[in-house]
């Protein structure tokens, strides 16, 4: 299985960012690192490994992009407004540059998103954001409300990022071609979290999977059974 390394700048940024490839062809698929994790974190914890069959296979091509999680959400040390806008550069990151490189360099419309953990934020909440990009969506032992991480803080930024709070009012026809799977396990603490999410989704009537495994808490071993099985509803 090809790995590379990519370091190029972003301009929403204002600097280097970082990511793995792994995979020389297939449908291009994005995946988040958890709480402050960086682009070899789903390498390291053999998240990758597990779904090697699929990318020898040219089903996929997995693209690891850094977070900025210690200077937004995590960044304790900045004012919350100040976190935030962080985050709102990060997904104009995603948005303008990085999706639109991989567009063209796979040849596709829409690319896939996924995340394990806090990456499962990361992961709905740009594909609810940008549904015209995001043809396939997978969380793992995610959590959705964000208004944890910004001490009561409150402006459209916290709104617009904060899927629970935007998602029941938005709407966009891109919702209903997207392949959706909530990935949870019976003693994930994040559990609830899912339930909630699917129960938004039903009355929206957005098509989605919540799939809860019998077994397993909120760690590695469960979200790498997942993510094979994840991968291989991509058509």
């Amino acid at each position: 299985m090809q790995e590379q390394h990519r370091r190029f700048y972003s301009h929403h940024l204002g600097q280097d960012i970082d990511m793995l490839v792994f995979g020389t062809w297939g449908y291009p698929v994005v995946i988040f690192p958890t709480s402050g994790g960086r682009e070899y974190e789903a390498r390291d914890f053999k998240l990758i490994e597990a779904a090697r069959p699929l990318v020898e296979a040219g089903r996929v091509k997995l693209y690891c992009i850094d977070s900025v999680d210690q200077h937004s959400w995590y960044a304790k040390h900045l004012e919350p407004r100040i976190r935030v806008q962080n985050h709102v550069f990060y997904d104009q990151f995603l948005s303008e540059e990085l999706v639109p490189m991989l567009q063209q360099e796979c040849h596709v419309d829409k690319i896939a998103v996924a995340g394990c953990s806090f990456g499962g934020f990361h992961a709905l909440n740009f594909a609810f954001r940008h549904p015209d990009q995001v043809a396939h969506l997978f969380t793992m032992g995610a959590a959705f409300d964000i208004r944890q991480f910004v001490d009561g803080y409150h402006d459209d930024n916290v709104y617009f990022n904060n899927p629970p709070e935007y998602l029941p009012g938005a709407y966009n026809e891109h919702f209903q071609w997207m392949n959706i799977i909530l990935g949870t396990a019976e003693h994930d603490f994040c559990k609830e979290a899912n339930f909630q999410m699917a129960r938004l989704l039903s009355e929206k009537g957005i098509h989605y999977t919540l799939d809860v495994k019998p077994f397993g808490n909120h760690d590695w071993p469960v979200w790498r059974e997942m993510f094979p099985q994840y991968l291989a509803t991509i058509g």
